[in-house]
């Protein structure tokens, strides 16, 4: 049987492994046979990666082997040869100490797979928080030619007739069992109605954000994000992506063609007016560090101050994820900013048309879910980047899921030096705290968890709650889930654990809070801060070996990105692609 490559624009990556009669090439060829492939599958077609984050432990993503199938179908279709390649999976819901500790260990494996095998480009099917950025900033460090397929949100929760969103009733339900106003019965009851469907949170949480962050990057095809993981044209969607990927390998049109800082700049404004969460800061500031895109937290509160949230979904709003979709999902909300000309319509998409192509002649129908401008949740949405002495490398808020009248205040400091003193102390009736305090938890960051855990949305006293009280101003150095709410200030970098100002704070001071003007501060002199930083020891003990000590080693702070300083920068696929 004769080998006759196909006829493409240039040679193939992949053909430095089956392209040609020598023994290396029948050796790799005659191994892959064995799976039933034919001969001609080898001929020089583009293969495609679809790296796969299915698991039964990542439950959000637990449906994509489905979804892989069809991408398959797209693939061939276009003339492609797919091969599924599981590849490391971390699931929010599941994974100790934290999902986000192995965020980066996840992007190094995708990065390792895509670079040592013979991929032409890649289909990066993801979920649940952390999968999408991952795999993303696995996909920008070998720059091959690279589209998402998101797994889409799961339905609409009901509970005695009320819609619930994951996640975000978990926390409303759990503040209401300890105030007394719901039984832990009802509780169990209310469990059944979270989680009704495949698919990831149906609130606008991190899984729904980050869909729409890479969907305002131009890496997934438009009307991606919002598609519930049950509907058919979820499917279809994963099989258009199938296709499209073959074309942009004959095009060579990869991450770096894509994700521009311009890109990123519609991504932060899109954050804003989805009230998208706070966990985007990080990823897209680390993915942009894969990139070799100069981004930073300066960057979120330029593009990010006076984006009004117009999407009407919790946590910041009433409706979820299905109604969004049937409103008309992120084009909608993408051709509002472009109408409003803060959008970059010239920005490339994975589809190789412009963004703007791709939603300018899109139709909202339903405008009490993606709000006219004047009806807006709020004017001043998206991520507010504070910044003063307890703060100075920033600290992140995301005031359309805070309480208006404390977004202005002066309170008197409750701290918790880890997440174990909080959990010992703060069901305490004799905690000394009212609800004009500011609770605070430090050693939560990157290196202080580790991991930065999703603690910083920290359960109120029960005695607070019980006076009917459900918000006080929350400090930390942690994350939040992107489906919490509530006056939650996050990410404050330097982290406690490296001998951050938030390290200095002691119960009894008193913290000022401004967000319009975007102040945080510590109301203690310098002399004072200096000397009691000069004071501080380091609060935990480093691991000697394994993942958590390459972890804590090398992991950077939120306000980079919170990526391993080794992991930063473009390294490219040195096999085939730039050497023919």
């Amino acid at each position: 049987m004769s080998f006759k490559p196909a006829k493409w624009p240039r040679r193939l990556r992949s053909q430095e492994w089956f392209g040609g009669t020598g023994r290396d090439q029948i050796y790799h060829r005659g191994w892959m046979k064995n799976q039933g492939f034919p001969h001609d599958m080898f001929d020089g077609r583009p293969v495609i990666g679809i790296l796969n984050t299915w698991s039964e432990l990542t439950p959000c993503n637990a449906h994509l082997r489905d979804l892989a199938e069809r991408v398959k179908h797209g693939i061939y279709e276009a003339g492609g040869f797919p091969v599924e390649v599981p590849v490391f999976s971390t699931a929010e819901s599941s994974f100790r100490p934290t999902a986000m500790m192995f965020r980066n260990l996840a992007a190094m494996a995708v990065e390792e797979a895509m670079r040592g095998q013979p991929m032409d480009g890649a289909v990066l099917l993801v979920g649940c928080d952390k999968t999408t950025p991952s795999l993303m900033m696995g996909a920008a460090s070998t720059d091959l030619p690279s589209i998402v397929v998101t797994g889409g949100p799961m339905l609409n929760g009901y509970f005695r007739g009320e819609r619930v969103g994951s996640g975000t009733h978990l926390w409303k339900f759990s503040e209401a069992v300890k105030a007394g106003e719901m039984t832990a019965d009802d509780f169990l009851e209310a469990e059944a109605s979270m989680s009704r469907s495949p698919g990831s949170c149906n609130t606008m949480g991190t899984a729904s954000s980050m869909a729409s962050m890479a969907e305002a990057l131009g890496m997934a095809l438009s009307g991606n994000a919002a598609i519930p993981a049950v509907d058919s044209r979820r499917r279809m969607m994963a099989q258009l992506s199938g296709r499209r990927i073959v074309q942009m390998v004959k095009d060579d049109l990869k991450p770096s063609d894509v994700m521009t800082k311009q890109a990123f700049e519609n991504a932060i404004r899109t954050n804003g007016a989805i009230g998208g969460s706070t966990n985007a800061v990080i990823h897209l500031l680390a993915i942009a560090g894969r990139v070799g895109i100069d981004l930073t937290l300066d960057d979120w509160a330029r593009c990010g101050r006076d984006v009004a949230t117009i999407v009407n979904l919790m946590p910041s709003g009433e409706y979820l994820m299905e109604e969004f979709f049937y409103a008309g999902g992120l084009p909608v909300v993408l051709k509002r900013l472009g109408q409003a000309g803060i959008l970059h319509r010239d920005a490339l998409t994975v589809s190789g048309e412009t963004i703007w192509d791709q939603v300018k002649d899109v139709v909202n129908h339903n405008e009490d879910v993606i709000l006219p401008v004047e009806k807006a949740l709020t004017q001043q949405g998206g991520i507010a980047v504070l910044k003063g002495n307890l703060a100075p490398n920033g600290a992140v808020i995301k005031p359309s899921a805070a309480s208006p009248h404390l977004l202005q205040h002066r309170g008197r400091a409750v701290v918790f030096e880890d997440i174990d003193d909080y959990k010992a102390r703060i069901n305490d009736d004799s905690l000394d705290v009212d609800e004009t305090c500011i609770l605070v938890l430090k050693n939560c960051g990157p290196k202080g968890y580790p991991g930065m855990a999703e603690v910083g949305n920290m359960g109120l006293p029960p005695k607070i709650l019980k006076k009917g009280i459900t918000d006080m101003i929350r400090i930390s150095d942690a994350r939040m889930s992107g489906t919490a709410y509530g006056t939650v200030i996050l990410h404050t970098s330097p982290e406690a654990a490296t001998g951050g100002p938030l390290a200095a704070v002691r119960s009894g001071d008193t913290i000022e809070l401004d967000v319009p003007a975007r102040r945080i501060h510590l109301d203690i002199s310098d002399e004072e801060m200096a000397d009691r930083l000069a004071q501080w020891t380091v609060p935990v003990d480093a691991p000697s070996s394994g993942y958590a000590w390459l972890h804590q080693t090398h992991v950077q702070g939120a306000d980079t990105g919170a990526d391993l300083d080794f992991l930063r920068g473009n390294r490219g696929a040195p096999v085939g692609r730039d050497s023919h």
